[in-house]
């Protein structure tokens, strides 16, 4: 049975992290953003780009007044949506994403520091004569929205896992970047005020816990908390970041999803407004805060905040003498060479030096020509780079000059990782995936049938819900009849999603029975009730096993699970496997019927080939 693509599977599973068909979309946008800015600077109303967003605002109650200007509103306020996107990420991240697992997280993370650190040298080194070395700030960060948009136009095939190290890699970049603006482009601190800020924290903190108006309540201790911060000195738009983190993310809840089922019953049997209201209410509390804002705020941000910022910032003046001046200006090649320099050689020399040292390995498929060029990408130091210009360098001059350096670094970048990708897939054409077993067989990870050093392998992608594979199951018992313990069988998920809706939450039952030793019986189970696979069901299958209920609800949905049916999927997407069951014998794609004499006749003909794949530890 087939389906579509697998590459649709993975999209939706990090849909969060704003991966999807909306990357090059927002990207365009940004970039159009950033190119009308400098047409409007540079064209004969020129003039008017700096009167316009210099212009006076003040809005007055009373005694109580308030200046600014469309810049400082679009850079103070306006932006505090963008770092609360981000903060949001962030917290998503430690608490359920790639960030919690530290055997994951250690390669990008490591990566990312040195994609921090090494930038601020290079520059402090080539901008200190000029005496602009303390705008190092402005070639720390990698902006993750044209990050994600250049990978999606440039367009490498499989790119799933990369994305996945570039975001995690993105938010310790953030993080970087966040505390920097906070610690060392903040005006004096004034003690009331942040005692005023650390107090609305904490009652932020404790919004949780309120029974209703929770959404209200955070929206006005977050204004609040702005004030405080821009009265203490302390840039305001960090109150987006401080409000995100204070706000809980959890994994949807067994007891609330089954509520929802039960009001939803009721509503069917009964339709009324009294129902409809509770179904709605219960369906948002489902979810936690977190992913509904996320949801909620991602596309104002990607589609209305960013544009505007870049309208704001980006209005270099290029004429003859601000390009000349640039030409030879050491604050304009110090942003060059930090970002275009620093991050590709900081990430792709540290993301080496923690794969050889054995401190971090890198996810199935992702070779360091891939990160090379993910690493040259990460030079696109759009938004936060020209962020931290306005408020590093007071002087027009100086940041039209910075400006010059921020757009050509990254027109650079992107230059430069659009090579990378394209000579490293034509010396390894991507083509070759799928012949043969990408992932080694690893048995401290899979579960399988059989000796660890059997001479006979067999991997099988499958999904519980395809009738297909619970035929297979069939072969594979006569397989392993005539073999004995000379063969070994391991099963990976491939959940076809499009076609199976349950397959997916079945093979993560799989993964919660394994965790209490009683993998094989659950599969059994779930093949032999293929038409029954709701949560109550695979609930049903885990108490005929005798199985710790609340052990197995709670790990059903945990990241540690959701996280392992995910990566055998990732690893389906690599090898370019779109059906179940596929089978891989002693490390080599099988083509053609999988009946057990086939099986026997396939393993037979390749048990005395070269040294497998499949045979190879981890």
């Amino acid at each position: 049975m087939t389906s579509p693509p697998i590459a649709a599977t993975v999209e939706r599973s990090h849909k969060r992290l704003g991966v999807g068909a909306s990357d090059r979309t927002a990207a365009a946008l940004l970039l159009l953003a950033t190119v009308l800015a400098i047409v409007w600077a540079n064209s004969p109303w020129g003039d008017g780009y700096e009167q316009f967003w210099s212009m006076p605002i003040a809005v007055s109650v009373g005694d109580l007044s308030l200046a600014t200007t469309p810049h400082q509103l679009v850079n103070d306020a306006i932006m505090t949506f963008f770092f609360f996107v981000v903060g949001l990420e962030v917290k998503h991240e430690f608490t359920l994403g790639e960030l919690t697992d530290r055997s994951r997280a250690i390669v990008p993370v490591l990566a990312a520091i040195a994609g921090l650190i090494l930038p601020a040298l290079i520059f402090i080194v080539i901008a200190l004569p000029a005496g602009d070395a303390h705008a190092w700030g402005t070639v720390i960060s990698t902006d993750t929205a044209f990050l994600v948009g250049a990978l999606a136009i440039i367009g490498p095939k499989f790119p799933a896992r990369l994305r996945t190290f570039l975001l995690t890699l993105a938010v310790v970049d953030d993080i970087g970047a966040l505390l920097a603006i906070g610690v060392f482009y903040s005006s004096g601190f004034s003690p009331v005020p942040i005692i005023a800020a650390v107090v609305l924290m904490a009652a932020l903190a404790l919004v949780r816990f309120l029974r209703a108006g929770r959404g209200f309540a955070y929206a006005v201790l977050g204004v609040a908390l702005w004030v405080a911060l821009a009265q203490a000195g302390i840039h305001p738009t960090l109150a987006g970041v401080a409000v995100a983190l204070l706000i809980p993310v959890y994994p949807p809840r067994r007891r609330d999803v089954e509520r929802t089922a039960e009001l939803t019953q009721a509503f069917r049997e009964s339709p009324n407004t009294e129902y409809a209201a509770a179904v709605t209410r219960s369906l948002r509390e489902s979810l936690s805060i977190n992913d509904r804002l996320q949801t909620a705020w991602a596309p104002y941000v990607s589609f209305l905040v960013l544009p505007i910022f870049a309208l704001a910032n980006a209005g270099v003046h290029l004429d003859a003498a601000t390009l000349s001046a640039a030409l030879t200006s050491p604050l304009t090649w110090a942003v060059v060479a930090g970002l275009v320099v620093g991050k590709f050689v900081g990430i792709t020399v540290a993301t080496a030096v923690v794969r050889a040292t054995g401190l971090g390995r890198l996810a199935p498929g992702l070779g360091m020509p891939r990160i090379a060029g993910g690493a040259a990408l990460s030079g696109i130091g759009f938004t936060i780079s020209l962020f931290i210009v306005t408020i590093a360098l007071p002087d027009p001059e100086s940041q039209d000059l910075a400006r010059v350096g921020v757009l050509a670094a990254s027109v650079i970048a992107f230059s430069l990782g659009w090579a990378i990708f394209t000579i490293a897939d034509r010396l390894r054409p991507p083509t070759a995936v799928g012949a043969t077993l990408m992932r080694p067989f690893d048995a401290t990870r899979d579960h399988f049938r059989g000796r660890v050093d059997a001479p006979y392998s067999i991997v099988e992608y499958g999904d519980f819900e395809c009738p297909f594979c619970s035929r297979a199951t069939g072969s594979i018992d006569a397989v392993i009849a005539h073999f004995g313990d000379d063969v070994r069988w391991v099963w990976r998920h491939l959940p076809l999603e499009s076609v199976h809706p349950h397959a997916k939450e079945a093979a993560q039952a799989y993964e919660a029975a394994a965790l209490q030793g009683e993998f094989l019986p659950m599969a059994r189970l779930l093949f032999a009730n293929q038409d029954a696979l709701t949560t109550d069901d695979l609930c049903r299958c885990a108490a005929e096993l005798g199985l710790d209920p609340e052990r197995f609800a709670a790990d059903l949905r945990s990241p540690r699970v959701v996280r392992r049916v995910e990566d055998d999927q990732l690893d389906a997407e690599l090898m370019d496997l779109h059906s179940t069951p596929t089978f891989f014998i002693n490390g080599r794609r099988l083509k053609g019927p999988w009946d057990s004499a086939s099986l026997i006749r396939a393993l037979e003909a390749t048990v005395d080939s070269e040294p497998r794949v499949a045979d190879t530890p981890r």
